[in-house]
């Protein structure tokens, strides 16, 4: 006898059931109708790049965490990272694309993270980029675009915490690393790791202290000026990003009520597309922490309920296999109208258990099509909410369904 085998998923990854997929299908919907509406356009790369791709882009914390190693053809590669240095190598590879270049990928990526609540070896990612302008117009439509995509998905109070990676210019890397962690640990504890590594503990204070560059002040006006209220923009001088390819704007966006963290962050990478490249292409974009928007619309109830429902809307049952050919006659007629419409798949199965599977599926309607209906032409459409049923010529169905 062969041995069971214990079904599990890797630690770290996660299966996704029709309830959860179809928020997260619901959240791409949103997203990319918003990317499309701003002039992004879809791109996709593969799960793999050679490992000289990603290597030495993201700083230490990048490399210990990216998935490498070599394939059956001894090529050292790695599993993706982020979607930004796939761009950056697009860009380079293909220099046909017209500039300036304004794409969206919704790809997952992959991490060997310690996993923890919210934090996975697998994720998905949510970008859009512009490649080829330095103009302050791309750093505020860039914002706008995200902040219109925060509020498509039904957020209603968010802030934008905006700032200038340039401010940190005097600032060693550590002491960048540290002050990142200001929102996490507060101040004391910033101050006491500043002071236990060599660093004066009031260069937070410095910072806090800091004004708005000129850049700052600049997109926050355009900003303004492509429709977003000033009120949603915060300069923060203490906010710094971790990664290490940032040169300009940086931003994050923050929804009320979820204390988790930001739900999307980005900012300028201007030098990063000239490591492919051979030269200096200016570049910028965001990308949003999918698992968090999921959690945070959960917690404010922001999926619509008819996202319980089953995709199915009728299921056609089948009374018996004498009255099978009516039942797909029915069922065809209904999907040729672009209705989603199921057959029972088991003539021998009795008319109770073929409901409690449509309830069990939260299917909205039922028909049922037994002698009496099939002499008249007709069908019993039962309401699956209600429980209440009418009889129904089967020629006006798909009109009580429309």
């Amino acid at each position: 006898m062969k041995t069971k085998i214990e079904p599990k998923t890797l630690k770290g990854f996660r299966d996704f059931l029709p309830q959860e997929a179809k928020k997260r299908q619901y959240v791409i919907d949103a997203m990319k109708k918003v990317f499309e509406l701003y002039g992004f356009e879809p791109l996709e790369t593969p799960a793999l790049e050679y490992e000289d791709i990603l290597v030495g882009k993201y700083g230490e914390e990048g490399d210990k965490l990216m998935y490498r190693f070599e394939d059956n053809g001894g090529r050292k590669v790695a599993l993706r990272y982020d979607q930004t240095i796939p761009l950056a190598r697009i860009i380079a590879q293909y220099q046909n694309i017209a500039l300036p270049f304004k794409r969206y990928q919704i790809q997952s990526v992959w991490r060997a993270e310690n996993t923890q609540k919210g934090r996975y070896r697998e994720f998905l990612q949510c970008d859009a980029d512009i490649v080829g302008s330095a103009s302050v117009l791309s750093d505020a439509e860039t914002i706008t675009t995200a902040a219109k995509s925060v509020e498509a998905l039904g957020f209603k109070k968010y802030k934008i915490l905006i700032n200038d990676r340039t401010i940190f210019g005097e600032f060693q890397k550590p002491v960048i690393t540290m002050v990142d962690k200001l929102k996490k640990i507060g101040a004391e504890k910033v101050k006491q790791e500043l002071k236990a590594k060599g660093f004066s503990p009031k260069i937070l204070n410095e910072l806090i202290d800091k004004k708005p560059t000129t850049l700052v002040e600049e997109i926050i006006a355009a900003v303004e000026q492509m429709g977003i209220d000033k009120k949603l923009l915060d300069f923060e001088p203490t906010l710094a990003r971790g990664l290490d390819y940032y040169t300009g704007l940086i931003f994050e966006i923050e929804v009320d009520k979820y204390n988790a963290g930001s739900i999307c962050g980005g900012g300028r990478y201007d030098n990063l597309i000239g490591l492919f490249a051979g030269k200096q292409i200016p570049a910028l974009g965001f990308a949003f922490g999918f698992d968090r928007i999921i959690e945070a619309m959960n917690d404010q109830n922001l999926f619509p309920t008819t996202l319980l429902n089953s995709i199915t809307k009728v299921l056609v049952t089948v009374f018996s296999s004498q009255y099978l050919s009516g039942s797909l006659k029915v069922v065809s007629t209904l999907r040729n109208a672009g209705i989603n419409a199921e057959i029972y798949l088991d003539e021998k199965t009795g008319l109770e258990k073929q409901l409690k599977y449509a309830d069990k599926k939260n299917i909205s309607y039922v028909v049922i099509i037994g002698p009496k209906e099939k002499e008249k032409n007709t069908a019993i459409l039962r309401n699956m909410q209600t429980k209440q049923q009418e009889e129904v010529a089967q020629k006006e169905l798909i009109k009580k369904f429309r």
